[in-house]
């Protein structure tokens, strides 16, 4: 199974839930960072790496003595990483989606494509929880191809965890799309309730089964919980407002380890997923 641990904005918890499920849940499991720009699972988790691996797309090069300044290939582009004004065409990697589609049309044949580093992907290992994480290059606008790559390493059997980017745009998507169920993060305040709309709104586009769990639920309101009763959502876990949590989490340690009665809590979580999958 494919469990996706997201939310509609940062800040909620949704890496304390992805960790301390990964930690609570019995037999083989792997968790995926997928918050590539700013991944922080192995903080909690403290892995061995065992093996990186680059992460690259193709980006255009085009062979001056061959390219007749047609423009198709700048035409095509719809990101505007090439462009040709009646002269030898510009190419700017930064905004190459790697589609290929500028080679394709170029009726000289005088754009090859070579691999451009993007990221890297880092796979290991952490008291028994597989683990991998994704690196987004400083620099670097486009997240998803370092999300695609760590997807890929999706466990065959077994329960994957995904910890996905905040908010609802394109990395969100790479990371939760195929995704058995979605867990919706989020906490009891307007800006948390706003958010949460936004996250159910993207889950359901892509006919995705999703619950929700409230942290810190006994610091807002009942706006959240009156927002998933209308809308038929079923309500997951709540966690409560402790500072021991956040105490820990500021230490760098996992709730379930610095207080094993959260297990229980987490164990919950994943009985009632088991349960809706």
């Amino acid at each position: 199974m494919i469990l996706a641990i997201a939310s509609g904005k940062g800040g909620t918890g949704k890496t304390t839930v992805a960790v301390n499920l990964a930690r609570t849940v019995p037999g083989g499991v792997r968790l995926l960072d997928c918050d590539v720009e700013e991944p922080n699972c192995h903080i909690f988790l403290r892995p061995t790496v065992d093996t990186a691996e680059a992460v690259t797309v193709p980006v255009p090069v085009v062979d001056v003595a061959r390219c007749t300044a047609c423009g198709e290939c700048g035409r095509i582009c719809q990101y505007h990483a090439i462009v040709s004004l009646k002269t030898e065409p510009l190419v700017f990697p930064e905004m190459c989606h790697g589609c290929g589609g500028c080679a394709r049309v170029c009726p000289a044949g005088a754009i090859t494509e070579v691999p451009r580093e993007v990221g890297s992907v880092e796979v290991g290992r952490a008291n028994g929880v597989g683990f991998v994480r994704g690196v987004l290059r400083v620099g670097e606008a486009m997240s998803p191809p370092v999300i695609r790559a760590v997807r890929r390493h999706a466990a065959a059997e077994g329960l994957t965890i995904i910890d996905a980017p905040p908010g609802t745009s394109c990395p969100v998507i790479a990371a939760i799309r195929d995704s058995d169920f979605v867990v919706l993060v989020t906490e009891p305040t307007p800006f948390g309730l706003n958010d949460l709309r936004l996250a159910v709104e993207t889950v359901r586009e892509l006919r995705l089964l999703f619950g929700v769990v409230v942290n810190r639920a006994d610091a807002g309101d009942g706006r959240v919980l009156d927002y998933c009763r209308s809308e038929g959502i079923p309500v997951l876990l709540q966690i409560p407002e402790d500072r021991r949590i956040a105490e820990a989490y500021s230490r760098g340690e996992a709730a379930v380890d610095a207080l094993p009665q959260c297990r229980a809590l987490f164990l919950q979580l994943y009985e009632e997923v088991c349960r809706t999958v």
